[in-house]
């Protein structure tokens, strides 16, 4: 058979997957359904078109949680596999100057960008890092809804609805025991797995870092070390300073770029304003920045920066947070 070297994009949705295959400037357009069976279908329909499994690289957008089945199908069966930022997509398509949005047109613009801007293969998170990410998941989302009931039960408090008010009562007593169940059983899967307990006991020497922080980080992020840098780490985060001025005329603010992980940043927030009183160097790095006249709310965002580059070093150099060790990790280094 004789084989050619391509590249495929693939739009993902929650029930089905939009494909383009791009052969020599020629793209051949596919759907199947986003399951076992339609990734069965792919692998098929792209050996009946002579693409050798060996030469193909096939990118998607990171879209949530559809795409992961799809890109493990496809590793294990010796695909190269690029998962990008939908924002980089985006992008592209801008400089492309394309003014429809489908799903067939946007996998072949995937895939354009895929032939174009080479994106590094994707690495599957070891199975342990991804139950880890869905049961620390889970416990967030418990939290949600306790905070929604206790918004209940003052409401029913103020208005005399004693009966309703027990009623939510239950539920938040229910629901802090199930979050504590998980918080343990969290726990528990850390300690058993080696490589997650010696990450989570570096990143929780950082002061105001505890374990539900640690949970989520390792959950989502797995290994910190993939990332060439403390900067790279920050900016995937999305936490680095982002500049908006051009000549005289545009004089934005700085903040943080905000391009990377939400539900990330919002777990640094509150370990971050603990980290503001009890972490002695980002104390002081707070208290600089709060004499200089920034507003409390950027300060924070700023400590979020250095936050990262505080974990990242601990990870890389592998030794626990020292305050009066100046070379901690690459951290100081980058900027602390």
């Amino acid at each position: 058979m004789e084989t050619v070297c391509a590249v495929v994009g693939i739009d993902v949705s929650k029930k089905k997957l939009d494909i383009a295959l791009l052969v020599n400037g020629k793209t051949k357009a596919k759907v199947v359904e986003n399951s076992a069976d339609g990734y069965k279908s792919l692998l098929e329909w792209l050996s009946k078109a002579k693409v050798a499994k060996e030469t193909l690289h096939v990118c998607m957008e990171a879209t949530g949680i559809y795409y992961e089945p799809v890109a493990l199908a496809l590793h294990d069966a010796g695909v190269s596999v690029s998962v990008v930022n939908p924002a980089c997509i985006k992008g592209f398509g801008h400089s492309e100057n394309i003014r429809n949005k489908n799903d067939t047109a946007d996998a072949g613009l995937i895939a354009r960008y895929c032939a174009a801007m080479k994106p590094a293969p994707w690495t599957p998170p070891p199975l342990e890092q991804r139950q880890l990410r869905a049961w620390s998941l889970r416990v967030q989302a418990l939290k949600d809804i306790r905070r929604q009931e206790e918004n209940r039960l003052e409401a029913n408090t103020f208005t005399g609805m004693t009966d309703v008010a027990d009623h939510v009562n239950q539920h938040i007593v229910w629901l802090s025991t199930e979050i504590k169940k998980l918080e343990e059983d969290i726990n528990d899967h850390i300690d058993r797995h080696p490589g997650l307990k010696h990450d989570a006991e570096l990143i929780t020497s950082i002061p105001g870092i505890g374990t539900t922080t640690v949970a989520r980080i390792l959950g989502q992020l797995g290994d910190i070390r993939r990332f060439d840098s403390a900067k790279a780490f920050a900016a995937f985060l999305g936490v680095t300073p982002k500049q908006r001025s051009s000549g005289t005329s545009i004089k934005g603010r700085t903040m943080i770029s905000r391009a990377g992980s939400m539900s990330m940043r919002a777990a640094l927030y509150m370990p971050s304003l603990v980290a503001c009183r009890h972490n002695p160097l980002l104390r002081c790095f707070a208290e600089r920045l709060l004499a200089t006249g920034m507003a409390k709310k950027a300060v924070i965002g700023a400590v979020m920066h250095k936050m990262t580059h505080l974990i990242y070093g601990v990870i890389r150099t592998g030794k626990p947070f020292d305050p009066n060790y100046l070379t901690n990790g690459l951290a100081i280094q980058d900027g602390i």
